[in-house]
């Protein structure tokens, strides 16, 4: 658990607020689009004796990087280079002029066009970590934000993703997503296994939380992200077969349960934002459709029947709306991407174009879905509204053999501005992330092993 103690800035000789903030708001979303703002971000100052500086800098590199990273992923700001600086943060405070005598001066900021200035430091005694942060707004010379974060050494990451989160509500008025974490099935066990791991959103922190050695598919979180429910191929005692059978495991306690197990398909889990019940597409031997159950396996209810060997798999339930339910279909032929009421009617076709359409998200309000479409040999991701119109391509990238690489698996950040996806264009299936307009890309993994389905969680304490 991180502390965070609001600093006390009744010393600091300027305004905290200027009449073009009123509303709260630094930075706007149409605005970024266009311009990014001007970060300057020194290093972190080190409160403790010069003595022990060297024992800690890797902890200040660690939460700095953090930071640093976190920022640059927004999509907002461009940091100005430290060799642009005009006086040396090491040697002045991290309060202005001429309120603290030997403080820094905003006009050496102003001068090489920072909108924003970070300053920040850290101590650490013992086992804990103290980070002591500071926003300004360069311009009007104002506070915009100041805290202390302390914790526990091993967390320097969570703090840093901490203040990171706060520099964005405090810039833009909306939670970042830096606090989320991310579940997928990948192949690092080795083998041909594929096993459920759960890490932070930059792939920091990865924890294998499966060990069938078998095959695990589509894992999904629970609406407040203390449970994954996803699928193994579990061989049953006294048979020669493996069953796509469906599991709960619950984080925090690490019980794991068998939820749904009926002969054939039980995959593909979409927790309801109620957190009540569970849908999924169950075959049983024939082709599969989409159920309701509770927590424990009770079936409530069949939502999809047919038509008459037709495929309906994939539901996934706005996470604002117990009653929007997206999924994917060949009825009409070709598998393409419906939504529906969460009783199975109001079926409405969204998609028309493409061979294979596949893997539909929402966003957190319930206005965009992203998919996968196939419509040559490879898949790529596609955004649209919730009525299938304005859809744009997010994805499209070639491997290093000139052929295009394959995109697939979107899911939604739990602030709506990013699509994560898994692509081929390594020859390793890792994950990347798009803003939702497409303009910005970038990779999430950096290893050499595979990931299928990674699904995002919401922020998370």
């Amino acid at each position: 658990m991180i502390r965070l103690l609001c600093v006390l800035l009744a010393a600091i000789s300027f305004a905290q607020t200027s009449l073009a903030q009123e509303d709260g708001i630094y930075i706007k979303l149409g605005e970024a689009r266009t311009k990014k703002s001007m970060m300057a971000f020194p290093a972190l100052q080190y409160f403790g004796t010069p003595t022990t500086a060297s024992r800690y800098q890797a902890t200040g590199a660690e939460i700095y990087n953090v930071i640093n990273n976190d920022l640059a992923v927004s999509s907002y700001f461009q940091f100005i280079d430290s060799k642009a600086f005009l006086e040396d943060p090491s040697k002045v405070g991290m309060t202005p002029a001429p309120g603290n005598p030997a403080g820094f001066k905003f006009q050496s900021w102003s001068a090489i066009g920072a909108d924003f200035l970070i300053r920040a430091g850290f101590s650490i005694a013992g086992n804990e970590v103290t980070l002591e942060t500071y926003v300004y707004h360069v311009s009007k010379a104002t506070l915009v934000a100041g805290k202390k974060y302390k914790g526990p050494v091993s967390s320097a990451r969570r703090i840093g993703h901490t203040f990171a989160n706060d520099v964005m509500k405090a810039l833009t008025g909306t939670d970042g997503m830096f606090l989320s974490r991310v579940v997928a099935t990948s192949d690092k066990a080795g083998g041909q296994a594929r096993e459920v791991y759960v890490m932070d959103w930059d792939s920091a922190n990865s924890m294998q939380v499966s060990k069938h050695s078998s095959v695990a598919i589509s894992p999904a979180w629970s609406p407040d992200g203390s449970k994954i429910a996803y699928t193994s191929y579990v061989k049953r005692v006294g048979s020669k077969f493996r069953n796509a059978d469906m599991l709960m495991l619950d984080l925090k306690s690490g019980k794991r349960s068998l939820i749904s197990y009926r002969q054939g398909i039980n995959s593909g889990a979409s927790f309801s934002p109620d957190g009540k019940t569970i849908f999924l597409t169950i075959s049983q031997g024939t082709s599969p459709d989409i159920y309701k159950m509770t927590y424990d396996g009770t079936l409530i209810g069949k939502i999809t029947n047919g038509p008459a060997g037709a495929m309906n798999v994939e539901p996934v339930v706005c996470p604002g709306d117990s009653n929007k339910v997206a999924f994917s279909s060949d009825r009409a032929g070709k598998p393409m991407i419906y939504t529906m009421d969460a009783s199975g009617g109001n079926v409405k076709r969204l998609t028309f174009a493409g061979v294979f359409n596949s893997s539909p998200s929402w966003s957190p309000d319930c206005k965009k879905i992203a998919f996968a479409g196939q419509s040559d040999n490879n898949f790529d991701i596609f955004v649209m509204n919730a009525d299938g119109s304005n859809m744009i391509r997010l994805s499209s990238a070639k491997k290093s053999n000139g052929k295009m690489s394959s995109n697939e698996d979107p899911s939604f950040s739990p602030d709506g501005r990013f699509v994560m996806y898994t692509s081929d264009r390594t020859g390793k299936n890792q994950i990347f992330i798009s803003t939702v307009d497409g303009t910005e890309e970038r990779r999430v993994t950096t290893d050499n092993y595979n990931y299928f389905k990674p699904k995002w969680s919401i922020n998370l304490d």
